[in-house]
This record gives C-alpha cells, sequence and structure tokens, in this order.
C-alpha cells in the first residue's frame, strides 16, 4: 500500500468521472426517443417503468423530409472529404516535391488560412455565392468547404518526411510526376487520408453555419440545419426532438466507431496533438 501513487488512483478515478459526464446525456437522449409522444421523461424512475417503443422512429420517417435531409447531409460530407483530401494532397505533394517559384509564399497563405476565423469569411464567400446564383444548389454548398488548409499543412509534413529515393528510383525509371504522387505518396500516407477524411466527413456532417445560410429551401436543408425547424414544431414535447436528435448523431457515430483504428493510427504518423 505504500508503493500506491496518489495519481495512479485519482487519475483513473477523474477519467471515469469525465466518461460518465459525457455519456450520461446521451444515454438520457437514446433513453428518451424510445418513449410514447408527451411521455414524463424529467422523473427518471417513471421514465424507466413507462414502456419502450418505436413510435417517434416511424413517425419521423414517414412525416418529415428526414430521408432527404440524412441524404443532403451525407452527400455533401462524402463529396467534400473525399474531393477535399485529393485536392490538399495534390497540394502537399506539389509543396513538398515539386520545385518553383513562389513556394514558400504559398504555403504561408496556406498556413495563413488556419488564422482566418470562419465567421470572417462567411460574408465575401456568400456574396459570391449569390453573384454566382449558387443559393439552394448542391455546389454553394460543398465548394466553399473543399478549401482544408489543415489537410494541406499535415500531409505536407508526412509528404516531407517520404525518403527521396523512391522519387530518384521512380524518375530512372521514366515515371511521370503524377505517376509518383498516385503510386508512391499516396500509398505510404493510407492511414493520414484515412484519418483526415473522417475528421473531415464528422466536421462537415456537423457543420450548421454555411447550410443555414446556403440551403434554406426545405428540400436543400441538411439534417444539422433542419433538427431546430423540427424541434420548434414539436415545441411541447420532448420525445420527437431527442429522437431526431438520436437519428442525426447515428452516421457520424459510426463513421468513427467503424475507422477509429485508422484515426489512431493517423494521428501518430501525422503527430497531431
Amino acid at each position: 500500500m505504500k508503493n500506491i501513487k496518489p495519481g495512479t488512483v485519482v487519475i483513473p478515478v477523474l477519467i471515469w468521472i469525465m466518461i460518465a459526464i459525457m455519456l450520461i446525456p446521451m444515454v438520457w437522449m437514446l433513453l428518451v426517443s424510445f418513449k410514447p409522444y408527451e411521455s414524463n421523461v424529467t422523473d427518471f424512475m417513471v421514465m424507466l417503468t413507462t414502456k419502450f417503443t418505436m413510435e417517434n422512429f416511424l413517425k419521423i420517417l414517414d412525416t418529415s423530409r428526414m430521408g432527404r435531409w440524412i441524404f443532403n447531409s451525407f452527400l455533401i460530407a462524402a463529396v467534400q472529404s473525399l474531393v477535399g483530401i485529393l485536392l490538399a494532397s495534390l497540394a502537399a505533394f506539389a509543396l513538398s516535391v515539386i520545385e518553383f517559384k513562389g513556394k514558400k509564399v504559398v504555403f504561408f497563405i496556406i498556413l495563413a488560412g488556419l488564422m482566418v476565423p470562419v465567421e470572417a469569411l462567411i460574408m465575401p464567400l456568400f456574396s459570391l455565392i449569390i453573384s454566382l446564383d449558387w443559393m439552394n444548389t448542391y455546389a454553394g454548398l460543398i465548394m466553399p468547404g473543399l478549401a482544408m488548409p489543415l489537410a494541406v499543412i499535415i500531409f505536407k509534413q508526412f509528404y516531407d518526411g517520404v525518403p527521396r529515393e523512391l522519387i530518384e528510383a521512380a524518375n530512372m525509371d521514366g515515371a511521370h510526376i503524377f505517376w509518383v504522387w498516385r503510386k508512391i505518396f499516396l500509398p505510404l500516407s493510407g492511414n493520414t487520408t484515412a484519418a483526415l477524411m473522417i475528421f473531415l466527413f464528422i466536421q462537415s456532417w456537423n457543420n450548421f453555419l454555411w447550410p443555414m445560410l446556403v440551403g434554406t429551401d426545405s428540400s436543400m436543408m441538411t439534417l444539422t440545419v433542419a433538427l431546430p425547424v423540427f424541434q420548434s414544431t414539436f415545441s411541447t414535447d420532448v420525445t420527437m426532438p431527442m429522437t431526431a436528435n438520436v437519428i442525426a448523431s447515428v452516421p457520424a457515430l459510426i463513421v468513427f466507431l467503424v475507422f477509429q483504428k485508422q484515426i489512431v493510427k493517423g494521428i501518430a504518423m501525422t503527430g497531431i496533438k
């Protein structure tokens, strides 16, 4: 007992307390979603004794445009994560491997993009979308999210560590520079690509401000934008909004659980902290 350090006991206890603080609201939301409409969900014992039902899920899927909103969110998140990652990888490859004038200036401009708050870009981006007549279009919802300076910097950090002997060997075999990126650099950065893609997918899925400004039509709303509208419709009840939030949380949770190993590997290899 004398050899036990206080930190070995206190730290695990604090970790479990933090886990409980984060999980209790999620468990409560899940339990409430299976309760009948207008049930008493403030009394925990009463809530546990009330029957569980799937009526809320069936009602939402039948009487709302939930399917359309889920499709919009998935399409936007998938395109932004896939295309954005490819563009970021190409940009990082050019900055890391190809020699051209002004390369440092381009890198510092990309680096400066991390220092500009997203809110500061809303007005110029919104004016551009209006001038292009992209309001309530997938192009207007997707295109601004393809610029990912953080992904470019992370990819460049990884590509700088790739042995240049591989490039020299490919050049001796007459390989084109694009072939070097596609056959050497892209496969080597598989874990980094997977981790970034998952982070960007979840970030895009949870994005609220930009889809709210551009997707004003009901058919172009994403799930995060539509949920507050749906909640105001059922303002006297808690079970329906909680059910809608459960449905909105499931895709992002599945993506995280399925690809969590890639996230850990990607973080270890890219040095994200």
